[in-house]
């Protein structure tokens, strides 16, 4: 039963997206603008840099408290810490009271690493903003970053509840992520430089997607 209120907390705590509230305070929702995302980089895409970084921190933010609440509510749970933060990145991807479409979890994954090991968050974020600005693509942070915590996760705790968990997580997180893989096949995914290049971004995406 534990286990049931855990998860469903952490889920709960991932519905509140805060993408979708900044959009609809501004008139809109922003799954109708951008890449159709409810998360930070689309609002970034969509309101500007300082309106991603408020999404981004919001998001990090509740993940680790819905760590948070798994790992001391319920301490009985030995992975409550990962349940409740896997559940709250479902929660922020599938959000039942958004039908569904939310956002792609990226932030509620750094909020449960940063709730599991702030020091172990600051290693993975250096390493994951090297390997972004190499490719120059974000969506590679996800993907990447969910299989490499995962491993470390298994080899650092030898849990196989929280392991078989994270894995499936990180499923999830490559398939919302497989139509940004494709865009980058046809040329038409945003690179980072779009923050500082948006104009020249746009008319190459544009270019792109007129040549498809």
């Amino acid at each position: 039963m534990q286990i049931i209120f855990c998860t469903v907390i952490g889920y709960l705590i991932g519905n509140i997206n805060t993408a979708y509230i900044i959009s609809r305070l501004k008139g809109f929702d922003i799954r109708d603008k951008g890449s159709g995302n409810a998360g930070a980089s689309n609002v970034t895409m969509v309101m500007g840099k300082k309106a991603g970084f408020l999404t981004a921190v919001l998001d990090i933010s509740k993940a680790v408290i819905a760590s948070e609440i798994g790992a001391h509510l319920f301490p009985k749970i030995t992975f409550g810490r990962i349940l409740a933060g896997s559940a709250c990145i479902m929660g922020h991807i599938f959000p039942f009271i958004m039908r569904f479409h939310g956002g792609k979890g990226l932030a509620c994954l750094a909020g449960m690493i940063l709730s599991f090991d702030p020091g172990l968050f600051s290693l993975l974020l250096l390493v994951e903003i090297v390997l972004a600005l190499s490719l120059d693509y974000i969506c590679v942070v996800p993907i990447t970053g969910s299989v490499i915590f995962t491993v470390i996760y298994a080899l650092t705790t030898g849990d196989p509840n929280g392991t078989f968990i994270l894995a499936i997580i990180s499923v999830v997180i490559l398939e919302k992520h497989i139509i940004n893989l494709k865009r980058i096949q046809d040329g038409t995914e945003a690179h980072i430089s779009f923050l500082w290049n948006k104009d020249q971004e746009l008319d190459r995406i544009n270019k792109n997607r007129t040549a498809h």
